[in-house]
């Protein structure tokens, strides 16, 4: 294991002695132990790790069909605005507070705010239902991957036996008619083949289990077991393959749409500004929204991640260039998929917009693949395109997975320091066991109620509490003395005013709207029943609700008045690094 830099940074705590109110002793008590904590080999270990869960599926399927559907060059002024005072100085915050605490996201509040360690419980839950549903969707991608080692892709034509009368092929066809109840050949394959979900009644029917999917989702899960059984030293090395992939294929992707005829047309329809969106209050809400979700702030993933790192790593750097190749792979994966439906509208003979409804899922498995079909080289393009998303679903399952373990081994060190590849295996498991409902016949309304509400709004309020805990509670001015301590050098005073204000108002705002403008939940024309929907709001508060839980859990079994136990219930134990040493001195105070 790799050892921390040795002498304590200029302006460290060691240096600033008992000057800083924000260290006294007579209100933050100190507690001893060795730092024996594993460590990244490289820095680009990492980096990497950091980009491959921040760059996800969503990158791909989310933000270029939220950008055309708001106003599309115009989306880039409010998603640019929300990025700059919401998004990044969350990433930020995050990364530091795991730096300097070197710990998992339940630990980590007693060195804040003992009382908010409930966050720490809810963020490791919402990362469990995550983990139920998203490594599903990469299965499915599996799926793809194996059907598409044949000559002619499967989903390339109406003759195969799950095909139905309304199936309707219009490449290299002249004169076809296509209407409301024409299905392409790529879309009975998935909805047909790969999930069966007519065989299904909705979710009171799911119908049986697809044990192709099992045997897929089996592989993926052995996978993440041995890319994280023995942490970051393992998983910092996978990462090198998953993470730098995808753009590698993006850039293949994006080279091969803009050769094809029509491709022009998607771009134009994908960036043409429509500036009267900016007045929607809609469109504000969906970039908030888009950049939270992008980044990933509140996950645990982000703590547990720079946890590992070396006390006096630039975090602040690596804050600034992780999320910029975040938010420029939202961008060029826009162009990768928008040329190919303007490619899909010219082969149609219809416009852009008519194509480009999908989204979600739905874009990845139905639209793309459709267009890859009837490419030059389409077996080809397909092997790479699942490749890239099933390397983009790896790396963020690394992320989620290992924010629970960190978490949950910090903890309960003395129960599991030395199983972690035990504790892995039971979390595996457990996720393994989850997900069995999701490859159901009827699987995927299963995928959409946990995706709307398993990491919905409820992951939101999570945030936002930590954003208020560390701020207010902790105090923005000892945050920012750990930030000089690691760094040299304190926050300047627009990270201090986002932190304060600006970051948990633009979570509060996101919140609001979410709850007041609330859509009806469909998926391939099944309609959600209500009962459906209370159990998704439930889904979503069985997180949550161990804040408020754990709240009063702390305030009843400490000793002493209301004024005493709340003193002591959010008076945070401190961490200081010797001078001159590589461990972490805790003594108590005097």
């Amino acid at each position: 294991m790799s050892h921390q830099d040795s002498s304590a940074p200029t302006g460290s705590l060691a240096s600033q002695g008992t000057t800083n109110a924000g260290y006294s002793s007579s209100t933050v008590p100190m507690i001893a132990q060795r730092d024996s904590r594993d460590s990244w080999n490289k820095k680009m270990d990492f980096l990497l790790s950091v980009i491959g869960f921040a760059v996800d599926l969503g990158n791909v399927w989310r933000f270029p069909y939220i950008c055309y559907q708001n106003g599309g060059g115009a989306f880039l002024i409010p998603y640019i605005l929300m990025a700059v005072f919401g998004g990044v100085p969350l990433f930020y915050m995050e990364l530091a507070l795991g730096q300097f605490h070197r710990t998992g996201a339940i630990s980590i509040w007693k060195h804040i705010c003992p009382i908010f360690k409930g966050i720490g419980f809810a963020i490791c839950i919402i990362s469990l239902y995550v983990s139920f549903y998203y490594n599903t969707i990469i299965a499915w991608a599996l799926y793809y991957f194996y059907s598409s080692f044949t000559s002619t892709l499967p989903w390339t034509s109406c003759d195969n036996v799950w095909n139905t009368p309304n199936c309707t092929n219009y490449f290299g066809t002249n004169n076809v008619s296509w209407d409301n109840y024409s299905h392409s050949p790529a879309e009975e394959f998935y909805t047909r083949n790969v999930l069966e979900i007519h065989k299904s009644s909705g979710l009171r029917g799911v119908g049986g289990l697809r044990w192709q999917l099992v045997l897929c989702l089996f592989l993926i899960f052995t996978i993440v077991y041995f890319s994280l059984w023995k942490g970051v030293k393992t998983s910092g090395k996978v990462v090198w393959v998953t993470a730098t992939l995808p753009y590698v294929v993006l850039f293949i992707l994006l080279i091969r749409g803009a050769t094809l005829p029509g491709a022009w047309r998607g771009v134009v329809f994908y960036l043409k500004p429509k500036w009267e969106k900016l007045l929607e209050t809609r469109v504000w809400v969906d970039a908030a929204a888009q950049i939270f979700f992008s980044l990933g702030p509140g996950f645990g993933v982000l703590l547990a991640l720079a946890s590992y790192n070396p006390f006096t790593n630039n975090c602040y750097r690596d804050a600034i260039v992780t999320s910029l190749v975040n938010c420029m792979t939202s961008f060029l994966s826009g162009f990768v998929i928008f040329t190919v439906l303007g490619y899909m509208a010219e082969m149609r003979n219809v416009e852009v917009e008519d194509v480009a409804k999908d989204k979600g899922p739905s874009l990845l498995f139905i639209t793309y693949p459709e267009a890859i079909a009837n490419m030059v080289g389409s077996t080809f393009f397909a092997i790479i395109f699942f490749m890239m998303v099933i390397a983009l679903g790896l790396d963020s399952t690394f992320g989620g997975l290992e924010a629970i373990i960190t978490a949950v081994m910090d903890e309960y060190p003395q129960y599991l320091f030395k199983r972690r590849e035990l504790f892995v295996l039971g979390l595996v498991i457990v996720c393994f066991m989850g997900s069995l409902s999701t490859l159901t016949h009827g699987g995927a309304y299963v995928v959409q109620l946990l995706e709307t509400f398993g990491a919905g709004c409820s992951i939101i309020a999570v945030v936002f509490l930590e954003a208020i805990a560390v701020s207010w509670f902790y105090g923005i001015q000892r945050f920012s003395n750990d930030v000089k301590a690691m760094l040299g050098f304190a926050p300047g005073i627009f990270w201090k005013v986002c932190w304060v204000a600006i970051s948990p108002a633009f979570l509060a705002y996101i919140i609001v709207s979410s709850l007041l403008d609330r859509h009806p939940l469909i998926l391939f024309d099944y309609k959600y029943p209500d009962w459906s929907i209370t159990v998704g709001f439930i889904v979503g508060a069985s997180s949550f609700i161990w804040i408020p839980v754990y709240m009063v859990y702390k305030l009843v079994w400490t000793p002493g008045s209301l004024k005493q136990r709340l003193a002591v219930c959010m008076r945070p134990e401190r961490t200081m690094r010797e001078p001159h040493t590589d461990s972490l001195s805790m003594t108590p105070v005097p």
